[in-house]
């Protein structure tokens, strides 16, 4: 019997045994969540991982007595099918990573009368408040007060306990007490005397701070209660040093135990008005908030703030994409070389070297990602992730996509390419040609500031629907400033949009248009852009314009085009691409990572 599969089975009866305890609980919903909504966990709240044995980033498990569902979007169908096989856990496929199709599941299972249980520590507040209509409807109880999880769960990592350190100038543009302002101004519009923060991202952001808590992500767990007068950071205890305290206690920030923000919301004075996102604090914290408490709810402030990077942040953003350019160049130009002499090279061996290159460039400070290195079939799974146990050899012909980022002092990177390896068919060609055109239609795209970010996400998908084609992904993800690679409130998707998702001059976001065919290969070719204004004719007689400046500096593959697929424009535009990596990346490379630069960015 496979080992994993058997202990998976046997975590899912000792679920089942805890709630039957409880007071006859009869089913648990573990969300992928953490106390602070992150999108990637420490080890201590990767619960549903644990429990399923799934090791996708993004799910939701449901266990009832007699059954035991995971939802998951169709960028990880085939990975689950794989990883849940012997589990006895069903793996319920939905069509969107924002999909809420497990709450109907749940209140169709359960009887009127029944009670579900989750963790309200890790639920968040705008889907507790979606996930109670619901069970109110349909006369199931909803109990948030207990963590079946921590019953069970034997030898439980702890909390992280990596340092936290500055991000210091030059690169850290704006100061600490600058932020706080900015911050303050907005919680004096929403009218609100206190603010509390628990999303990671913004509290490394406000106060200048990283640390290594979440893998490929420079934050550290912590949450933040800010007043007229002064900021609380509750962290745990020996991550931030003396002299780092006195740093920030210049600028009035006190250190607090972790563990002690939901009693500081308890203690909060009658009178007092607390601003929360509810889509960036969980239920647990909620419930916390003094009784007298009124609490406002809105999206934080510095949500909004660190998503619109300035132009000096802009420019170091410019010079980080530099290095990671030239990185790469050095890196492809081995890889072709190696390939054409026969070494032997597997997708882990692209991953190491790819790596390695990135670690040699100036501010280089980690992967902002686990680097996708996919050839043919693995290329068709967007999270695919190649292990030990297995990958696959880049021999005979095909497609490899490689997906991969770093983080640098000055900027976060998130590029994916796909090269020809040997020949390669006409049916590849066009595939490749089809999303070159969604990549390149984005790109040129300029719309009125404002504009909600999910109405631009058919622009890069017209092309291959016209072919009758879709991919299952979003088209684009905001890009944090040495920060999390993947960031809002932008959102180029599906999603439906809400005043929040408005594009804002100084956003960056990625444009990656796919298409996978399952069992055979995958094409994704992926860009950041820089939201920048635009003057029209019009001379903004129609309202302030934007367009995207492409940020990501790599040749895409030209031996991979189905030239006839291609208009005048499409060609202008790549030629015009190439032309601008080739000017920047040149005075940064010499030898053969040079040749290779100046002939995959010739003209066509």
């Amino acid at each position: 019997m496979d080992t994993r599969t058997h202990t998976i089975t046997l975590r899912v009866a000792a679920l089942r045994d805890a709630m039957k305890k409880s007071a006859g609980v009869h089913a648990c919903l573990v969300p992928s969540a953490d106390p602070h909504l992150s999108e990637y966990l420490p080890e201590r709240w990767q619960a549903r991982q644990w429990l399923s044995g799934f090791t996708g980033s993004v799910a939701t498990l449901v266990v009832t007595l007699d059954r035991a569902v995971l939802f998951a979007d169709s960028r990880y169908w085939t990975q689950a099918e794989a990883e849940l096989a012997g589990t006895g856990i069903e793996l319920f496929k939905v069509n969107s990573a924002a999909a809420t199709h497990f709450i109907d599941w749940i209140a169709e299972q359960l009887k009127r009368g029944e009670s579900l249980a989750v963790d309200g520590q890790v639920l968040g507040l705008a889907l507790a408040q979606q996930l109670r209509a619901a069970m109110l409807k349909a006369g199931i109880t909803l109990r948030t007060e207990l963590d079946l999880i921590e019953q069970i769960w034997e030898g439980r990592p702890g909390l992280p306990g990596a340092p936290v350190y500055e991000h210091l100038p030059p690169q850290a543009t704006a100061t600490r007490a600058d932020k706080l302002a900015q911050v303050r101004a907005a919680m004096a519009r929403h009218g609100a005397s206190h603010h509390f923060i628990s999303s990671v991202d913004d509290v490394a952001w406000l106060l200048n701070l990283r640390g290594a808590d979440v893998s490929y992500n420079p934050v550290f767990i912590a949450h933040a209660l800010l007043d007229a007068a002064g900021l609380t950071l509750f962290v745990a205890p020996g991550k931030i040093d003396a002299a780092l305290r006195a740093t920030l206690a210049k600028d009035g920030v006190s250190l607090a135990d972790y563990a002690q923000a939901p009693a500081a919301l308890a203690a909060l004075p009658a009178a007092a008005a607390v601003l929360m996102d509810p889509r960036r604090v969980t239920l647990g914290l909620r419930e916390a908030v003094a009784a007298g408490a009124r609490v406002i709810e809105a999206i934080n402030p510095s949500t909004l703030a660190k998503s619109r990077k300035t132009e000096a942040e802009a420019r170091f953003v410019r010079e980080a994409m530099e290095q990671d350019g030239a990185a790469m160049c050095e890196f492809y130009a081995w890889f072709e070389a190696a390939l054409g002499k026969g070494e032997r090279i597997t997708e882990l061996t692209i991953d190491e070297r790819l790596s390695a290159a990135r670690a040699k460039r100036p501010g280089f400070k980690g992967l902002s990602f686990s680097t996708i290195a996919g050839f043919n079939a693995n290329g068709a799974l967007p999270h695919y992730r190649a292990t030990d146990e297995a990958h696959a050899v880049i021999e005979g012909d095909g497609l490899l996509l490689i997906d991969s980022g770093g983080q640098y002092l000055g900027g976060t990177t998130d590029i994916t390419r796909v090269w020809q390896i040997g020949s390669i068919t006409p049916a590849h060609r066009r595939d490749y040609t089809l999303v070159l055109k969604g990549t390149i239609a984005l790109s040129r795209t300029c719309f009125p500031r404002g504009t909600l970010s999910p109405m631009l996400d058919a622009i890069a998908r017209a092309p291959m629907w016209a072919h009758g084609l879709d991919y299952g992904h979003g088209t684009g993800h905001g890009v944090g400033y040495f920060m999390n690679v993947h960031e809002g409130p932008q959102s180029i998707s599906k999603a439906v949009p809400d005043a929040n998702m408005a594009m804002e001059p100084g956003m960056i976001t990625s444009i990656e248009p796919g298409l996978y065919r399952p069992g055979q290969w995958g094409v994704r070719i992926e860009n950041l852009v820089l939201n920048v204004a635009l003057d029209t004719p019009e001379q903004g007689a129609f309202g302030e314009m934007l367009a995207f400046e492409t940020l990501t500096l790599c040749p895409i593959d030209t031996r991979c085009i189905a030239r006839e697929l291609l208009n005048a424009e499409e060609l202008a535009w790549l030629n015009q691409y190439h032309a601008e990596v080739r000017r920047r990346l040149q005075p940064l490379l010499s030898g053969a990572a040079l040749d290779w630069l100046l002939l995959r960015t010739e003209a066509i």
